[in-house]
């Protein structure tokens, strides 16, 4: 059992010898053999690969900067939270396998901070929380209801609403946010069928294009959009990349460009 304390899924009452370890030491006194088997079956790219052909191409996110674009949330296996055009959720039919998410249980993710999001059905309207814990979806534009924040622990992801509360369905099948400790009934898939992108890589997208690349790219893009010379010729700094490495980890690459081209002496855009 799981409780939320500052946005963690805090693991209760739980030990570490689980019924998934047990199996694990099982299969390890097996024949040579078996465990030629189990080192296929256990593979994680073939299980990501499994899970990617069953889901339709939908795959399932590990990690915050993965959620974007267009996502469903998934109780289960193959059966999705389904809009309906009230503003209420019920959970949809299981999918039959190979297929993704229908078009109903299709949202938009809205990043709104680093670990808050906010999601928008297929009817255009923004999902919020009621004064009775209920999920609906008929708000114009986001507010304070309308935030969530995906709690990643131990390989279970639930989704925290703005009262604190985790997101389940009750036994009248609708989609509540009552519960201060995370179960089974609230652990949660969010598919996406956008590309995949490393955090790397998703860091280096976010940040300006003059500086995708290595410090002397980023130095010569500065150079090339701020240096004006009557001669047209490009005067590159040539003094050590170090200490753009190390204002960089500082916070202070920008005023280490800027100092770098003044001292080129003509650049009339510096101070």
């Amino acid at each position: 059992m799981y409780q939320v304390r500052g946005g963690k899924l805090n693991l209760k009452g739980v030990d570490g010898n689980d019924s998934h370890s047990k199996k694990r030491k099982k299969h390890s006194s097996s024949s040579s053999s078996s465990k030629k088997h189990k080192q296929v079956v256990d593979n994680e790219e073939d299980d990501g690969e499994q899970d990617y052909v069953q889901h339709g191409g939908w795959w399932k996110v590990k990690k915050f900067h993965e959620i974007n674009g267009n996502v469903a949330i998934e109780f289960g296996t193959n059966s999705y939270a389904h809009s309906l055009d009230n503003g209420l959720f019920c959970v949809g039919p299981t999918r039959p396998f190979g297929e993704g998410p229908d078009q109903q249980q299709i949202l938009t993710v809205i990043r709104i901070s680093e670990n808050k999001v906010a999601f928008k059905s297929g009817f255009g309207k923004y999902l919020a929380i009621n004064k009775n814990g209920l999920v609906i979806g008929r708000s114009e534009a986001i507010g304070m209801r309308e935030h969530f924040e995906p709690v990643f622990e131990n390989g279970n992801l639930a989704l925290s609403a703005c009262n604190d509360k985790f997101i389940r369905f009750n036994e009248e099948g609708d989609l509540v946010a009552m519960d201060d400790r995370a179960t089974e009934a609230n652990f949660i898939n969010i598919r996406s069928n956008a590309k995949q992108i490393r955090e790397k890589e998703q860091r280096q997208k976010e940040l300006p294009v003059e500086e995708q690349g290595s410090l002397r790219d980023t130095e010569l893009n500065y150079v090339k959009k701020f240096q004006k010379f009557q001669d047209k010729k490009l005067r590159i700094n040539q003094g050590d990349i170090k200490e753009l490495a190390d204002a960089k980890k500082a916070g202070a690459l920008h005023e280490a460009l800027l100092d770098r081209r003044e001292k080129m002496k003509a650049d009339r855009y510096c101070k």
